[in-house]
């Protein structure tokens, strides 16, 4: 079963290519609420290149690590990857400086499938108004 989050971000598409690409950006956005941060991003974006986060609780009661293989890559249209045995898809739309950016993945079996797209859907919220703010 797949999931499928968006949002539209009111900037122009380099603008949103570079925040999703760019590690000191990412740890900026990635985050699906204000008790998280993210503490480390790498990007090697290359088809077969890895990507890597470490996510944190801010009391640092928890953590866990996302990376994953980049499969496909059309610069500022589309993001293949793969995490672990699951698919991810990031499409980015374009309609003047607007950009809808459309995440699908694969869900995973240890977390109810509503709590994984509000999580996912936060962070891209997340994503939307740092991009926004920072154009």
């Amino acid at each position: 079963m797949k999931i499928t989050v968006e949002t539209t971000v009111n900037a122009p598409i380099a603008a949103v290519w570079r925040a999703y690409t760019t590690p000191a950006d990412i740890k900026q956005w990635n985050t699906a609420s204000d008790d998280w941060h993210t503490t480390k991003a790498s990007v090697d974006l290359r088809v077969g290149g890895l990507f890597t986060s470490r996510m944190e609780a801010k009391d640092g009661s928890f953590g866990f690590d996302f990376a994953g293989t980049y499969t496909k890559i059309v610069p500022n249209e589309l993001i293949e990857y793969t995490f672990g045995d699951r698919i991810g898809t990031v499409e980015f739309v374009t309609r003047e400086n607007i950009v809808s950016v459309r995440v699908t993945f694969d869900v995973e079996t240890e977390n109810p499938i509503e709590q994984q797209r509000q999580g996912w859907q936060a962070i891209l919220n997340n994503f939307s108004k740092f991009v926004e703010g920072h154009e």
